[in-house]
């Protein structure tokens, strides 16, 4: 009997329409709130398909985010209003189009998109074209239009019956109030992440049962995607990282390509997408089932880091004090293994700022629709080198979802230089560290539910070092 690819024993998804209307809402109280209008026309105009350069066929096609936001419509070359004061939704589909119809099928229909969608009314784009629908929501001259700048074509605007209107375009509120505001996720949007993370755990742990038959990175990377399609997440969140070895060491790492063998370890950063929600998983561990005594002394430290920055998430914890427990835990535990000078309090050792060498990234960021979604506020000007390349700056609210993903890396450049230089003299020792270089990165990473009174993982493949040998080495 052959063996199904796809799992059946895995939950289905979420059911029920996006909730597309409340979002509407939520995004007109806030911008009511902050000083904007309050009636008005939110009007969107969603992506468009792109052509291949050279080439007939198209790229592939990726809804803007915001747009799906209000609509739940993954749709290309769509177009939506939302009326503030009627509390009215209205979107603009495609026509049927014949010779389209031979090629492709036919398309959805607005009947069918009414059904599908949580909105008022579909048309087709014709009559948006037409300028008749939208100027009958411009009741009064001077009604405000608040678009997002440089998102949506307003040449339509143009058109006599619009333009008779004398509708007042607005491009300050729009954007502000739909990233804010997808910081804190309803239960449809929780679910949908929460799925995301099913599958991608799933897909995780056939990666682990796979390690021991790969000789590529490649391979693996096929494994991961192969599960995730199956099993209903057609598409990545990012593009996959599977780096074997001192490719570790680079936290982008986008090669993917290289034998395994002679390697110690592998890092593995890979989530899928479900109905554009995502997950954001890393998982790291020894390709030949067991990890080398340095490895397992990274791994744990690493993973002493995320637990203890696990216990400080929940509701309005200030996200710097959190990172911030990350490098103080890194520091102790690099100190005690002898990499840096175990005279060094661990006051000094922050102050010296090492521990950006080995963890130079953020703790974490938040997730949703976007692997780094919006409101985070980071800011990447920050002389403060702790605090650079952190995503998220502030307090988190409730039912905001964050990742927690601390790390430990040995990448040799620009450290060896410095190192050569005299720079970490008496914070470094170099012998001590000469034995970790190959051990590479090892990252761990878990989408977080922030509660009011603690969190909630998402996450479902475990991490803890018994769990991960074990899976590599289960026949």
């Amino acid at each position: 009997m052959r063996k199904r690819i796809a799992n059946p024993d895995l939950p289905a998804p979420p059911s029920g329409k996006y909730p597309a209307k409340a979002h509407c809402r939520r995004v007109a109280k806030w911008i009511a709130e902050n000083g904007g209008p309050t009636s008005g026309i939110i009007y969107l105009q969603g992506q468009s398909l792109h052509i291949h350069e050279d080439d007939d066929t198209p790229s592939r096609f990726r809804q803007r985010r915001h747009f799906f936001y209000l609509t739940g419509c993954e749709v290309p070359e769509c177009f939506f209003a939302y009326d503030i004061t009627a509390d009215h939704s209205t979107l603009w589909i495609p026509p049927v189009e014949d010779e389209e119809v031979m090629w492709s099928g036919m398309p959805l229909l607005p009947k069918e998109a009414l059904e599908r969608f949580d909105v008022d009314t579909v048309l087709t784009t014709d009559d948006l074209k037409s300028g008749k629908s939208l100027s009958k929501m411009l009741k009064q001259p001077g009604t405000p239009v608040m678009v997002i700048k440089d998102r949506a074509d307003l040449a339509l605007f143009n058109s006599p019956e619009i333009k008779a209107c004398s509708p007042k375009i607005n491009t300050d509120y729009t954007r502000r109030a739909i990233e804010t505001c997808r910081v804190v996720k309803d239960s449809h949007e929780i679910a949908m992440l929460r799925h995301a993370n099913i599958i991608s755990s799933y897909a995780h742990e056939r990666i682990l049962a796979s390690v021991k038959a790969a000789q590529n990175e490649r391979e693996l990377n096929a494994v991961f995607v192969m599960h995730c399609h199956a099993n209903g997440c057609r598409d990545q969140a990012y593009p996959c990282i599977c780096a074997s070895g001192t490719g570790a060491s680079t936290l982008h790492y986008v090669h993917n390509d290289e034998p395994l063998k002679g390697k110690l370890n592998l890092l593995l950063d890979a989530g899928a997408e479900y109905s554009l929600y995502c997950a954001d998983i890393t998982r790291t561990f020894p390709l030949n089932g067991t990890f080398t005594k340095e490895s397992r002394e990274i791994y744990t430290l690493v993973l002493k880091m995320q637990t203890e920055c696990m216990d400080m998430i929940r509701a309005g914890v200030l996200w710097e004090d959190v990172h911030m427990k990350a490098h103080s835990v890194a520091a102790e535990g690099l100190r005690d293994l002898g990499i840096l000078e175990k005279k060094l309090s661990t006051a000094q050792i922050l102050e010296s700022k090492v521990t950006c060498r080995f963890f130079p990234h953020g703790l974490g960021h938040y997730l949703g629709m976007d692997t780094h979604d919006t409101g985070g506020n980071p800011n990447y000007e920050d002389p403060n080198e702790f605090f650079r390349y952190l995503r998220i700056r502030g307090r988190l609210p409730a039912n905001s979802v964050v990742t927690n993903e601390p790390g430990i890396y040995f990448r040799k450049y620009p450290f060896q230089a410095e190192l050569d230089a005299g720079k970490w003299d008496g914070i470094v020792d170099q012998s001590v560290l000469a034995r970790y270089w190959e051990v590479g990165g090892v990252r761990i990473e878990d989408d977080i539910l922030v509660k009011e009174d603690g969190w909630d993982n998402m996450t479902t493949v475990k991490s803890s070092l018994d769990y991960i040998e074990a899976a590599v080495n289960a026949e």
